[in-house]
């Protein structure tokens, strides 16, 4: 085989697939297994026709010969008894050797029914036997019995010479006889010893073959997937440069090679992520700076807003003490802009000090009874309920992981805006519920004020945002969105439901435990700053 064809014969095995190699191997073995099969049925039954043909014809056979020698010279006993006395008791074992001579023929005769040699042999003993009878045993037989036959006497020479023809031929017959009976048993041996051979070839080259499969399967299987396991650790462990070695079959080669191509692939995104979060980690610095400056600018800004408004309210009001009614109508009434104007401007400040507070400067999580805070707001709110009558029932409240202060302003700004919006002319009813809700806990706020038009449901939680003018009803638009902060940073969502027509019914849902625990405050001049302002 030239260089050429062992390259071309090497690039077509590798072209193999495990399927492939599964297939040839498993034909294989079942072709040599079949081959070895045949050949031990072979064996196993060519021992069993021996054997059967040593123990139920040969030994048989052999065995009635000799009866069948016994019987011809049981028959010359008596004739040359009977010859020789006269006396009549020697012709029966005579008649008796006839018979039994007759048996034993039959006998021979259906053991060796296909074997004509031995057949053969037969006829010439039984030739042998009739030329004897006929010309010797039956005329002495015949005689008158009580004296000596004169014609045993006449014919003992030529009777003589009959019988040892018969003896010639019934050794013969007995030799063959034995020497195939011996034959039989030489080949049962060799067939026996065959055999064995044969099955222990069978027995070697199973075991040589389960030895080339657990190989084959370990070198062509096992060991490239052990490979491609510890590239696969190796790289999943963080070493993402290390390259995947293609081993074994085809398909397995092709397998490695598209992890490899997904590994390349996953390190070329990798580094694209790693660019991409750096460049986020920089913008995320970026905005804490910018919002840490916002919260600081917008601290400053309103706590140095508070002085001024608060000049501008005292002396305004000054103003309208001392030179009320010392001036036209319309001077009065300037004034009473400019002090509502100030005073309007003070409580959004004071707002909006408020909702920048939610989440970072209330945050003590501690186990809350919402029962005891619901009734904290409503004694804090007494004035206000009782001035509009309204009557306020809740179910039992479950205790949350919550910061009460929090949950006590939602409170707070919900009931608050159910007494404001109430109907003309009718006292307000408000009801407050709980429910577990999967991981959650729904809460309802429902009353029978004037209601939330559904073209509105989404405004109403946005900061600032009014349905009615101030003249109409008070209040900064901000408490709503506080509600929507404070729920949202205790894990939850609210909003308004639209099935309900009969007034409001304001829905929302906490986490028995908050979702994480913020941090402080990246700016802490300005939280103790407002916690000051607070006190």
């Amino acid at each position: 085989m030239t260089g050429d064809e062992r390259q071309s014969r090497t690039r077509g095995l590798s072209a193999w697939t495990t399927r492939r190699w599964l297939r040839v191997g498993v034909a294989a073995s079942l072709v040599v297994l079949a081959v070895l099969g045949v050949a031990g049925a072979y064996v196993l039954g060519r021992t069993e026709s021996i054997s059967r043909d040593l123990v139920d014809v040969r030994s048989p056979a052999f065995t009635v010969a000799v009866r069948l020698e016994a019987a011809v010279l049981n028959q010359e006993t008596g004739i040359r008894g009977y010859g020789l006395t006269g006396k009549k008791g020697f012709v029966t074992p005579y008649e008796q050797g006839v018979e039994e001579q007759e048996t034993n023929r039959k006998q021979l005769t259906e053991l060796l029914r296909g074997d004509s040699a031995r057949l053969k042999d037969l006829k010439t003993v039984q030739d042998a036997v009739t030329t004897w009878q006929e010309r010797f045993a039956r005329p002495v037989a015949a005689a008158p019995s009580g004296v000596p036959s004169p014609l045993a006497t006449a014919r003992a020479a030529e009777g003589k010479d009959l019988f040892d023809d018969v003896r010639e031929a019934l050794d013969r017959q007995q030799e063959r006889l034995r020497a195939d009976r011996v034959q039989a048993r030489d080949d049962l041996m060799s067939t026996m010893a065959l055999r064995n051979w044969v099955f222990s070839a069978i027995a070697v080259l199973i075991v040589v073959l389960t030895a080339l499969i657990f190989e084959g399967l370990r070198r062509g299987i096992n060991r490239p997937l052990e490979q491609l396991g510890a590239d696969a650790r190796a790289i999943s462990g963080g070493d993402f440069d290390h390259p995947i070695t293609p081993t074994g079959p085809a398909d397995l080669r092709r397998l490695s090679g598209e992890i490899d191509f997904m590994r390349r692939r996953l390190v070329r995104e990798l580094a694209v992520s790693e660019e991409t979060r750096l460049r986020l980690d920089a913008q995320t610095a970026d905005l804490q700076r910018s919002n840490a400056e916002l919260e600081q600018f917008a601290y400053v800004a309103s706590h140095d807003l508070q002085e001024p408004l608060r000049k501008v309210s005292s002396f305004t009001q000054l103003l309208q003490r001392r030179y009320g009614g010392q001036l036209d109508s319309r001077a009065d009434q300037y004034i009473d802009f400019a002090v509502d104007g100030a005073n309007r401007m003070q409580i959004l400040i004071n707002d909006l000090l408020d909702f920048s507070r939610v989440g970072r400067l209330h945050n003590a999580h501690q186990g809350v009874d919402l029962d005891d805070v619901l009734e904290r707001t409503l004694s804090t709110m007494s004035v206000g309920i009782e001035e509009a009558g309204a009557t306020i029932t809740h179910d039992p409240l479950p205790t949350l992981v919550a910061d009460p202060t929090q949950l006590g302003m939602l409170w707070q700004n919900l009931i608050g805006n159910a007494v404001k919006f109430r109907r003309p002319g009718e006292a307000p009813k408000i009801h407050v519920t709980a429910d577990r809700e999967g991981d959650l806990w729904r809460f309802t706020v429902t009353d029978n004020g004037i209601g939330i038009a559904p073209e509105y449901a989404d405004k109403i939680f946005v900061i600032f945002q009014r349905l009615h003018t101030k003249d109409t009803y008070s209040g900064s638009g901000i408490g709503l969105a506080m509600c929507k902060k404070i729920v949202e940073f205790h894990g939850g969502t609210i909003a308004v439901d639209p099935a309900y027509h009969d007034g409001a019914r304001i829905v929302f849902t906490l986490a028995p435990r908050p979702p994480e625990s913020p941090g402080e405050d990246t700016t802490p001049e300005a939280t103790r700053a407002e916690a000051e302002q607070a006190r």
